[in-house]
């Protein structure tokens, strides 16, 4: 058992470094070397888990939506349920600065990157599923689909926007408007 942790524990040890360097330098430099590096690795040994630069690269989507899965898990049921929520998609802290980030440049590159599709519109099914659930709980009736593409879309732009202002910049503007916008559509 202890070697799968292990296993595990370096995978993300990897895609988080990965994020690192999508962020810092870019997707072209986007390397299983650079990769290496950046976690502190001998490339023959990041080789053997990551063979090439498309496996760290499908694996670094996989951890975004394994780290919103487990955001989204962790928020307790109860009032507020739905704004705390959605909440945990915008990148109000660094380390979800950072994942988004990253998320933005492969959901670039998943647009020609076969390899990456599938893992992109996973994570972007996921962040739909949050938007209706979040929906849902705060109606009496299920969601429609255009509520629910509108809240999608808000919440996309709300998290583009703030990793596109200065780091050190208040964010707490988006979670006004993320309020405004629930108000009206409980209304």
């Amino acid at each position: 058992m202890p070697r799968k942790l292990d296993r595990d524990e370096r995978r993300r040890q990897v895609s988080e470094a990965a994020w690192r360097v999508l962020v810092r330098d870019g997707l072209e430099a986007l390397s299983v070397r650079n990769v290496a590096a950046e976690a502190g690795l001998p490339q023959s040994s990041l080789r053997y888990t990551f063979p090439t630069v498309a496996s760290v690269r499908e694996r670094a989507v996989a951890l975004v939506l394994e780290r919103l899965q487990e955001r989204v898990a962790a928020v307790p049921d109860g009032e507020g349920w739905s704004r705390e929520v959605l909440a945990q998609l915008l990148p109000l802290d660094a380390e979800r600065r950072t994942e988004m980030e990253a998320y933005l440049a492969l959901g670039t590159a998943a647009m020609t990157d076969l390899d990456l599709r599938d893992g992109h519109r996973a994570a972007q099914a996921a962040i739909r599923d949050v938007c209706a659930r979040a929906l849902a709980a705060r109606a009496a009736r299920p969601p429609s689909d255009v509520e629910v593409r509108e809240l999608h879309a808000l919440v996309d732009g709300l998290a583009l926007h703030v990793v596109r202002q200065d780091p050190d910049d208040d964010a707490g503007w988006a979670l006004d408007v993320l309020d405004a916008h629930l108000a009206r559509a409980a209304g």
